[in-house]
């Protein structure tokens, strides 16, 4: 976290800058999206975002093992204190774990209730028994606390132009648009683990099952039942990016490209998977550079426009057509003059 993100969120306590930091610094190694993404955002917002993506970030690296080296006893004992730390956090205990002091300072000043970390906390523990899922619904129960509660966490930081609630199932669909995202890229490096986050009956109706999936991981080998599932589960998971999308609007304007870029980003991955064929079991789906680089540049043009018009309404200067200005074009960015040079700072650092 960067001193100016820091100061702009009015964090001031040196440990409490230094959990934050340390947030920041798990969202740029495990979520390139996310990350770059996070980067759009006005200033003040962005060490929230890291604080609750971070704490996520932790508790999910406590329950993943992929090198197989920590039994399933400990990685249960490391999350039960994760919890015993969150509980003390709550209360207003002083803990030590600093993803935990992030998210419960974050927590606290934009009044996000308690129990959408329980009810995520609550997922995470199923990671360390459940290997499967029989049907979409018993898959929901699980993402609601693993999926969707991160997009209600993230309504009162980004800001509304509307009631709040009136954007958060759009906020929980986009949660879960995203994970089942990630558990059709995930598939192999999931089966490594033991587990199939696809709901079995899904699998079922076109043939397949764990043997096979672990068969076709194995040796390599392809198989049109396996290609036949995954593309079933591509089409799920776009049905709930087109009912999450019209929520991006409800946003405030300044944090809207933020969101957008993350919605193009990630939908994005579905197409991948399909040009490679839907090989998931063998690959993991990666958006290329130029693709990512495209997205964001168009995020960044948005989020510069969003800015000036709230830097004119500010100073109350009249506003150019309002929100309608079009992002990037050369009265937008001749208006903001040097504002728009800061607010490029402020996404490019």
């Amino acid at each position: 976290m960067t001193p100016r993100e820091l100061d702009a969120a009015g964090v001031t306590d040196p440990f409490l800058r230094a959990a934050y930091t340390r947030c920041r610094r798990l969202n740029a190694r495990h979520g390139r999206t996310y990350f770059l993404a996070t980067r759009l955002l006005s200033v003040e917002r962005r060490s929230a975002v890291h604080a609750l993506y971070g704490f996520a970030r932790y508790a999910d690296d406590i329950v993943d093992d992929m090198d197989g080296r920590t039994s399933r006893a400990s990685r249960s004992a490391a999350l039960a204190d994760l919890e015993a730390q969150w509980d003390r956090a709550l209360r207003g205990e002083a803990v030590s774990e600093p993803a935990v002091a992030a998210a419960a300072d974050t927590r606290a000043r934009y009044g996000i209730p308690p129990d959408r970390f329980s009810a995520f906390l609550a997922s995470m523990r199923c990671d360390l028994s459940v290997r499967s899922y029989a049907t979409y619904d018993e898959l929901s129960t699980y993402m609601y606390g693993s999926a969707a509660v991160i997009g209600l966490q993230m309504v009162p930081v980004l800001g509304t132009v509307c009631p709040r609630e009136e954007a958060e199932p759009y906020a929980a669909a986009l949660g879960i648009a995203f994970q089942l995202t990630n558990f059709l890229r995930d598939v192999g490096e999931d089966l490594d683990r033991g587990r199939i986050y696809l709901p079995s009956d899904l699998l079922a109706a076109h043939g397949v099952d764990r043997e096979l999936l672990q068969w076709s991981r194995l040796t390599g080998s392809r198989d049109s039942r396996i290609t036949s599932a995954m593309r079933a589960a591509a089409d799920v998971t776009r049905g709930v990016y087109r009912e999450a999308e019209p929520g991006i609007a409800l946003l405030d304007p300044t944090s809207s490209p933020c969101i957008r870029t993350a919605f193009v980003l990630y939908r994005d991955i579905l197409d991948v998977i399909e040009a490679e064929g839907y090989a998931v079991v063998h690959r993991r789906a990666v958006v290329d550079r130029r693709r990512r680089a495209s997205v964001a540049l168009s995020g960044l043009a948005r989020a510069l426009t969003a800015r000036t018009v709230r830097h004119w309404v500010r100073r109350g200067l009249p506003p150019v057509n309002d929100t309608r200005i079009e992002a990037g074009s050369p009265v937008a960015l001749r208006a903001a003059g040097d504002h728009r040079e800061r607010a490029r700072g402020e996404a490019g650092e």
